[in-house]
């Protein structure tokens, strides 16, 4: 029976220094383009009801005042001003919907996928022996029904009984067909996909119109997405701030008639809308929908935005070693010869020996045999009168008879008694390099042969663990993103010790059982860190369901994806440091933002306040550090701006920012140094700009 073996500290440290190198590549979320944003208008116009734009406080306001302005216009005929700005607050606010209108608008591509792979079937459901036609509609949870080569699937569910290929294209997007099969960790099964080959019996584990496609549908068109606790209490911040400043415009006019410099209303208007923090407040839903969206782009759903938002404050990664660090299967790494027996020699036994041995395991030993030795790879029909000896869980060994010779490579203990019963010896060297072997991490295989001199061993045959190229370079980044990545293993503590040193991984925890990883996630979630993990078996749904981000493969079973919060459609557990890395760059692209937007409304403080009341206030007009032409071109040109720079900014919003590995000191002073100092300096200089140019227009003055 296997323990749970202490983590990584209870065992001698290695002195790996960690290797340099850069990130995987970032893939862009894309720009809005005239076709995308024409596409999107009407829906920005559609958001102009009231009972949207209320969900959007800052946003709610400006539309207010957009309407107070008109009225006012009307009241004023002849007045360009009014109405100038009373267009401008009006383009601010469907500029703001349409930031929003863009970010959803992008997953529909993707749903009407989805809706295409979404169709009306008939499922031959089992009632006892006998199978009746019924609409897919009509099948209920524990349903059993009958698929074989052409049906399309009509319901999720788990494979009970059978083996077939399925084309799941229409659901990851990749051609190859994937082996689904009852009694494993690749028995779930997806409605809409399609079976290529065999005969499968499905239970149903879903009710019709919850299916996986149906909620992918409904959240990738951002129709189920909700604010994440971050967005909330931004919201709640930015409504804040809106009721302060609005306290502060409405006890301005009284000053104001005092100073015999009373306002119009759409001065005040003006006044407040460049006060509030708009352009984060008109930004935020596009961050939130946008980071949503590049997982999709990487064939990831998330449940919930709550989660993308939770991968970007990730402090610990549990990852499982097969499949994620290593490439899932031991391959032969080196001939080891013992003494008197030259390395080709025994490359060649061993060669021969794993003709009739089809595990990965032995194809590797052929593969490596013919590219360190040149020996061209031999195929079993090309040895005449050959007597193969299959590799078997019972024998552990595998083998051929030829030629008056026999080859045998295997299990030590196997090959060890097979040469004693040969009347052979095995040299003390050979039980040397097998710990040895075992020792670093890795699998010993005798490789022995039997010919006219007798049976003896020729040497060992190194199998590892490979692990995947580029790891330790990821596992530095995450180190520099203050990250503490932990390999989880059923290996013992030897192997798994030595693959963590060779990946890179800052922990390990060995004989890991379902219980010992759930007590892990806890104890790291005592002590404050948010948890994220993946996993694809039954076994692994309670650890998902109680990590913070909890990533299933598509390939797993339904219960895996049912614990989990996100679902990856291509199965690559790898792929759960690109999502961390998503998760960071939402909440840096949503502080960057924040950032910004509060420093950019300096410039407009400097640009209305001095127009206001420089009549009144003659000292005042030292603080027109712009020159602007007029007042009324003041406030003008800074409403102009606050309305553009949106547009400006929905790039940014939708691709997000550059997320660079770095500690988080470093992280905020380069966010002020680009964000905060930028925010500062564009304003000034982009009003300055449409002041220029309002001038040049006739009958302004």
């Amino acid at each position: 029976m296997t323990t749970a073996t202490p983590i990584r500290s209870q065992l001698p440290q290695g002195d790996g220094n960690p290797g340099q190198g850069q990130g995987p590549g970032r893939v862009g979320a894309g720009v809005f383009d005239p076709v995308q944003l024409w596409r999107s208008l009407p829906d920005a116009l559609r958001k102009l009801d009231p009972r949207v734009m209320v969900k959007s406080p800052v946003m709610f306001v400006v539309e207010i005042g957009s309407v107070l302005t008109t009225v006012f216009a009307f009241d004023t005929p002849g007045q360009w001003f009014g109405w100038a700005i009373a267009v401008w607050l009006w383009l601010t606010v469907i500029f703001a919907n349409l930031a929003e209108a863009v970010a959803e608008g992008r997953g529909k591509a993707q749903a009407d996928t989805l809706r295409k792979a979404k169709t009306d079937t008939v499922a031959r459901r089992l009632v006892g022996d006998a199978e009746e036609q019924v609409p897919g509609t009509d099948l209920r949870i524990g349903d059993l029904v009958v698929c074989e080569a052409g049906d399309v699937i009509p319901g999720d569910g788990d494979v009970v009984e059978g083996v077939a290929s399925v084309d799941e294209s229409a659901i990851t997007g990749e051609s190859a067909p994937v082996i689904r099969e009852s009694g494993g960790d690749r028995s779930a099964v997806t409605g809409g996909t399609k079976v290529l080959s065999d005969r499968i019996v499905v239970k149903i584990t879903t009710r019709p119109g919850e299916t996986f496609i149906d909620r992918m549908i409904g959240l990738v068109e951002g129709a189920a997405r909700q604010k994440t606790p971050n967005e909330i209490a931004l919201n709640i911040l930015l409504a804040s701030l809106t009721v302060v400043f609005l306290l502060a415009v409405v006890t301005l006019q009284p000053f104001a008639i005092y100073a015999h410099a009373e306002q119009t209303m759409i001065v005040l208007v003006a006044l407040l809308v460049c006060l509030i923090p708009t352009t984060i407040g008109a930004l935020l839903s596009a961050i939130g929908i946008a980071g949503m969206d590049r997982l999709v782009q990487r064939n990831v759903l998330a449940m919930s935005g709550r989660a993308v938002e939770a991968a970007g404050d990730v402090s610990t990664l549990l990852l499982d070693k097969t499949g994620t660090i290593t490439l899932g299967n031991r391959q032969a790494a080196a001939f080891v010869p013992v003494p008197g027996t030259t390395a080709a020699e025994l490359a060649d036994a061993a060669q021969m020996s794993s003709l009739a041995d089809e595990t990965p395991e032995g194809r590797s030993v052929v593969v490596l045999a013919k590219e360190k030795f040149g020996l061209r790879e031999r195929h079993q029909g090309e040895l005449a009168g050959a007597e193969w000896v299959p590799f078997t869980a019972q024998t552990r060994m595998s083998g051929v008879d030829v030629d008056g010779r026999k080859v045998r490579k295997g299990a030590t203990g196997s090959v060890v008694a097979w040469v004693h019963e040969r009347g052979g010896t095995v040299p003390a060297d050979a039980q040397r390099l097998t710990d040895e072997i075992s020792q670093a991490g890795g699998t010993p295989l005798l490789v022995a042969v039997e010919d006219a001199s007798g049976a003896r061993v020729l040497g060992v045959i190194h199998l590892k663990d490979v692990v995947k190229e580029g790891m330790r370079e990821r596992f530095d980044e995450l180190r520099r993103m203050g990250i503490r990545t932990v390999m989880i293993t059923g290996d013992n503590p030897l192997t798994a010790k030595a693959i963590a040193d060779e990946a890179g991984v800052d922990d390990f925890l060995a004989e890991a059982t379902p219980e010992d990883k759930m007590a892990l996630i806890r104890r790291e979630q005592a002590g404050g860190k948010l948890v994220a993990m993946t996993g694809d078996g039954t076994n692994d749904a309670p650890a998902l369901a109680q990590a913070d981000v909890g990533v299933a493969m598509n390939t797993g079973t339904s219960a895996a994806k049912e614990a989990g919060n996100m679902v990856d459609l291509d199965s690559n557990p790898t792929k759960l440091i690109e999502i961390v890395e998503i998760g960071k760059q939402l909440l840096i692209t949503r502080g960057a933002l924040t950032t910004f937007s509060i420093a950019n409304d300096v410039a407009k403080y400097f640009a209305i306040i001095p127009a206001m009341f420089a009549v009144a206030y003659p000292g005042l007009d030292k603080l027109n550090v712009m020159h602007l032409h007029s007042p009324q071109s003041a406030i003008l040109s800074a409403i102009i701006f606050n309305a553009l720079i949106i547009v400006a900014l929905v790039p940014l919003a939708l691709r997000g920012v550059r997320y660079r590995p770095m500690s988080a000191d470093r992280m905020l002073r380069r966010n002020l140094a680009i964000y905060g100092v930028g925010g500062l300096i564009a304003p000034f200089l982009g009003i300055k700009l449409i002041d220029l140019l309002i001038t040049l227009i006739p009958g302004i003055r």
